[in-house]
């Protein structure tokens, strides 16, 4: 199985709706976690941005 963004379940570019299909996990968790995360570190935003445009969609 291999990490696709989320065409279903996406609120911006579908990373954490991808990542929560991939771990079998809802997304909403994901988003949580990854707020908490860039609240606290800032880097987060720039990690997303990445994943955005590393992480294909599925075809």
């Amino acid at each position: 199985m291999k990490l696709y963004k989320s065409d279903s379940n996406k609120m911006i570019a579908g990373v954490c709706g991808g990542v929560g299909e991939f771990f079998g996990i809802d997304a909403t968790i994901i988003r949580i976690i990854w707020a908490f995360l860039a609240l606290i570190f800032g880097s987060d935003i720039l990690l997303y941005i990445i994943c955005a445009i590393l992480i294909p969609k599925k075809q």
